[in-house]
C-alpha cells in the first residue's frame, strides 16, 4: 500500500505549517531509555512509534523471538515524530506515526525509506449504545450534522484528543470542518469566516466533556470515567469494547460521521544511516508484518489491512452490534492549503473549543531554589507568554481562565488572569518573581484549586489542575478527597514529577481524578507543553 504521489505532494505544502508543532511533546526525543523492550540478541531495532500501536507488541514480539532481534519501542505522539524527523539526529531505525500526514511533511531531508503502510483505522464516534439507539442512530447512516443536532439538544457529549495536540483529533476536526461546509472541494480561508461556521464549530465542541493529547490515553481514560461518547481511532473502540464487555458493561457503537470520515494509515519507515545491515533488518520486519498471516493477526485487533474491507474470517471482530462496518469502503477527507490550514489549526485554539480554565499549583518550597526555579520559569514562559504559546498551538483564547497558586509549606497566594492580553502575561511576572522558601505540601494548594473552581461554571470551561513539585509532600489526601467530592465534578488533576517528588503521592492524585502524571525530570519545559496539550 504505497503513499499516492498526489497525496504526498499535497502534504508537503503543509511543512511550513506542521513544523510548528515543536512543543507537542508527549514523550522525549532524545533516544533515551525505550518504553518497551522486546526479546533480546544482538541486533537492536529502535523503533519510535504512535501510542495507539502499542497493542501490536505481541505481534513484534513474535518476530524479535525467531529472529533473535531486540526490539526496542518509544512511544510518542505523531506530531512529536514529525518534529523529530526535521532534527540533525534521529537516534532511531525505524519510525511509525498514526498517519502519512507527520511522515512526509517531516522528512524534508528525505531520510526515511521504505515507507508503507501496515494497517488502515478511521476516525469514529463511539457512542454508549443505549443513547445511540436513543438518538436513533443505530442501524443507519450519520452525518457531522446529526451529530451536531444531538450536541445542540444537550443529549450527547464526548471525549476527544486536541486537534492541535493529536493526530485523531486533528483528523476528526478538519473533517467536521468539511462537513459543515457542505464539503467544498477545499476549504478556502474566505469559507472559515463563515458566522454560521463559527457558531456551528462552537456548538459541536461545546460537547467535548474531557480532552486529551494522546489517543491511547484517551481511551483508558475513558474507561476509567463515566462518560457517553469518545472519538477515537476505530481499533481503539474496538479495544475499549472489549474490556466494557469484560466487565459486563454496555459497550460503545460505533459511528462512522459519512460526510467528514478521516483515515490513519500507520506508515512505518526506515531512517536511512547507511547501514546496510539495519536496513535488511528493518527490511525483514516490515516484510513480516505485511506477511498474510500477520496481517491477519493485525486485523484481529481491530485494524484494517486496506481500503476495501477486512478478510471474511476477521469479520467476528468487526461486530455489527457495536456498529462496525467490516465492508464499508473508506475514502478519506482531504487536507487544505498550508495557509488555510494554519488559519484552521488557530481558530480552533483560539475561537472553536471551549475555552480552558487551568489552575497551577506550582512549588516555590526550598528545595527548588537556583536551578529547579529557573526551570520552572522558563516552563511557564513557553505558555503564558502569548508569543512563545502561539509557536506550538497553545495560545490561550479571549475567554480562557488561568489560576496561579504558589506553594511551600501552605498556599502562598492565588493570582487570576482572564483572557488572552495583558492579564495572563502579568502572572508570568508573578511566576517570575516570587521567592522560593519553606516547606512542601501539595495538597493544600489542590484544595485551594478545587475551592477556586468551584466558582466558575465548569461546564462552560475544559477545567484542570496542574500540579507541579519536586519533593515528598506534607499534608493528606484525605484533605483534597474531601474537597474534590464537594465540586461535584470530575476535574483531573494532572502532575508533574520534578527533583525528588514522590511518585506515589503524584499517582495517588491522577488516579484519584482519572488523570496522569508527567516525568519533568529531564525537560522541565517539554512536560509543561504537553500537560497543557491535555485541556
Amino acid at each position: 500500500m504505497k503513499m499516492k504521489r498526489g497525496f504526498i505532494g499535497c502534504l508537503l505544502s503543509i511543512f511550513v505549517i506542521l513544523t510548528m508543532f515543536s512543543g507537542c511533546n508527549v514523550g522525549s526525543t532524545d533516544g533515551g531509555e525505550a518504553d518497551t523492550v522486546l526479546g533480546g540478541g544482538s541486533s537492536v531495532l529502535r523503533i519510535v512509534s504512535g501510542s495507539e500501536n502499542s497493542e501490536l507488541e505481541p505481534i513484534l514480539e513474535e518476530f524479535s523471538d525467531r529472529e533473535h532481534v531486540r526490539i526496542e519501542m518509544t512511544y510518542m505522539g505523531s506530531l512529536d515524530i514529525m518534529r523529530l524527523l526535521g532534527e540533525e539526529d534521529i537516534p532511531y531505525d525505524a519510525v511509525w506515526p498514526a498517519s502519512s500526514l507527520w511522515l512526509t511533511v517531516g522528512d524534508t531531508e528525505h531520510r526515511i525509506k521504505h515507507a508503507e503502510s501496515i494497517s488502515i483505522s478511521p476516525v469514529v464516534f463511539g457512542i454508549r449504545k443505549s443513547l445511540a439507539e436513543e438518538l436513533g442512530f443505530v442501524g443507519r447512516e450519520v452525518s457531522v450534522n446529526d451529530l451536531l443536532e444531538a450536541i445542540r439538544n444537550g443529549k450527547l457529549r464526548f471525549c476527544m484528543t486536541s486537534a492541535t495536540q493529536s493526530n485523531s483529533g486533528a483528523s476528526a476536526y478538519i473533517g467536521f470542518l468539511y462537513a459543515l461546509l457542505g464539503n467544498p472541494e477545499v476549504i478556502t480561508s474566505e469559507d472559515l469566516q463563515s458566522d454560521e461556521l463559527r457558531a456551528q464549530m462552537q456548538e459541536l465542541l461545546s460537547g467535548v466533556d474531557r480532552s486529551s493529547g494522546s489517543s491511547d490515553w484517551l481511551k483508558d481514560m475513558f474507561l476509567q470515567g463515566d462518560y457517553d461518547a469518545m472519538v477515537n481511532y476505530e481499533c481503539l473502540v474496538i479495544q475499549a469494547n472489549r474490556e466494557l464487555e469484560e466487565r459486563g458493561e454496555e459497550p460503545l457503537y460505533v459511528v462512522y460521521p459519512y460526510d467528514g470520515l478521516s483515515l490513519a494509515d500507520s506508515p512505518l519507515g526506515y531512517v536511512d544511516k547507511g547501514d546496510d545491515g539495519q536496513e535488511e533488518l528493518f527490511l525483514k520486519l516490515q516484510e513480516y508484518l505485511l506477511s498474510e498471516d500477520v496481517q491477519d493477526e493485525i486485523q484481529r485487533t481491530g485494524r484494517r489491512s486496506g481500503y476495501t474491507g477486512v478478510s471474511e474470517k476477521n469479520k467476528d471482530v468487526f461486530r455489527a452490534d457495536w456498529g462496525l462496518q467490516p465492508d464499508r469502503v473508506l475514502s478519506s477527507i482531504k487536507m487544505p492549503a498550508a495557509d488555510v490550514l494554519f488559519e484552521c489549526l488557530n481558530l480552533y485554539q483560539t475561537d472553536f473549543r471551549k475555552p480552558s480554565l487551568t489552575v497551577y499549583c506550582l512549588d516555590y518550597s526550598g528545595s527548588m531554589s537556583g536551578e529547579g526555579n529557573e526551570q520552572l520559569v522558563q516552563a511557564m514562559e513557553q505558555l503564558l507568554i502569548q508569543e512563545n504559546a502561539r509557536k506550538n498551538f497553545l495560545q490561550a483564547s479571549e475567554n480562557e481562565v488561568n489560576i496561579l497558586i504558589p506553594f511551600n509549606g501552605g498556599v502562598i497566594d492565588t493570582y487570576t488572569a482572564t483572557g488572552n492580553g495583558s492579564e495572563l502575561e502579568a502572572l508570568y511576572d508573578k511566576v517570575e518573581n516570587q521567592e522560593v522558601g519553606g516547606g512542601t505540601d501539595m495538597y493544600a494548594a489542590a484544595v485551594r484549586g478545587i475551592e477556586l473552581l468551584g466558582e466558575y461554571d465548569l461546564s462552560q470551561y475544559t477545567p484542570a489542575i496542574i500540579l507541579l513539585t519536586d519533593g515528598q509532600s506534607s499534608g493528606s489526601l484525605s484533605d483534597f478527597e474531601a474537597a474534590y467530592a464537594g465540586l461535584g465534578t470530575e476535574v483531573p488533576v494532572f502532575s508533574i514529577m520534578f527533583g525528588d517528588a514522590d511518585e506515589t503521592q503524584l499517582e495517588e492524585l491522577a488516579r484519584y481524578t482519572n488523570a496522569r502524571v508527567f516525568d519533568g525530570r529531564e525537560n522541565l519545559t517539554e512536560a509543561f507543553r504537553s500537560v497543557k496539550g491535555y485541556n
